[in-house]
């Protein structure tokens, strides 16, 4: 590993697993498990870092001074790659969806403090940067800079979701993980044993397109298949939408629990657990481990910072 990054990790927290026990979970006779990738990082947190790590690393490799990438006002994938950049002293660059506001949003005050070139671009211009999926395919690239697509969604990124597996200690029956790219979902499917079964949560609404999108990943990796499956039912509106019942029970999570949620991701896929699990989703005896995949932007939206 390159020892700017190497020396980077070795601040890092511990991500470990904690046991999550309501009533009604063990009346069930299932076990329910929270991986703790909020933990390693207060700002390179979850699968933020576990994306970034080798696509960081292969840039590097390229001599590269400037990383681009995309993200909306709340990204947490830009919050986490303009701190890295700054660390590792590269130069970072944030296509940011939609117009410039008359206030910064608290995230984009953290991008901008943290040196990150801010270019806002219209929603027509963010679809068509989607469009780039390969860390040379942007047009007019020039030598020195790296593209990095929305969410870090890379087959690169798959090595260190991989090892996000490898820290599993413990015997389960299911993988569960919330979704934007899904790259982290494609990760688990590649790295878990095939006898796992693994549940992406979407956090945007209409997201069937995203069972592609994690194919052609799989497909590019040439790693195995486990049984997996998107729950497309909890995304409470759209992607960012807030509903009273998703912040009430994130609310409550946070009181029994003493562990931070925010209504984007993490929360989304927690509230619809719980509800699989009432609905008899999950059969008498499995053993379920959820992904906290860290990146609490998403609170800065739900307290209006």
């Amino acid at each position: 590993m390159n020892k700017q990054l190497n020396a980077l990790e070795k601040t890092f927290g511990k991500s470990s697993i904690v046991q999550i026990k309501e009533t009604f979970i063990v009346e069930r006779e299932i076990e329910l498990y929270l991986k703790r990738d909020d933990c390693l990082h207060p700002i390179i947190s979850g699968n933020k870092w576990r994306k970034l790590k080798y696509i960081l690393e292969h840039a590097l490799s390229m001599s590269t001074h400037t990383i681009i990438s995309m993200g909306g006002a709340y990204s947490n994938h830009l919050h986490a790659l303009a701190y890295t950049g700054k660390i590792l002293g590269i130069k970072t660059v944030g296509m940011i969806r939609g117009e410039q506001p008359k206030n910064f949003s608290a995230t984009l005050k953290d991008l901008q403090n943290w040196g990150m070139q801010l270019n806002f671009v219209s929603r027509s211009e963010y679809r068509q940067l989607r469009e780039y999926k390969q860390w040379d395919s942007l047009p007019q690239l020039k030598l020195g800079e790296y593209w990095l697509p929305e969410g870090g969604a890379m087959v690169l990124a798959l090595q260190g979701i991989a090892e996000l597996v490898d820290e599993i200690d413990i015997d389960y029956d299911c993988l569960c993980v919330p979704c934007g790219t899904a790259t982290t979902l494609a990760g688990l499917i590649c790295a878990a044993p095939q006898d796992k079964k693994i549940l992406g949560f979407p956090a945007l609404k209409g997201a069937g397109f995203l069972i592609d999108d994690v194919n052609n990943l799989i497909n590019k990796s040439s790693c195995h298949n486990n049984e997996w499956f998107v729950h497309l039912d909890y995304h409470f509106g759209g992607f960012a939408k807030q509903k009273p019942e998703l912040l009430q029970f994130i609310e409550q999570f946070e009181d029994r629990h003493s562990i931070p949620l925010e209504p984007i991701y993490t929360g989304k896929m927690l509230y619809g657990i719980y509800d699989l699990i009432h609905q008899g989703y999950f059969q008498a005896g499995q053993k379920i481990i959820a992904v906290h995949t860290g990146g609490l932007q998403g609170n800065r939206s739900r307290f209006k910072e």
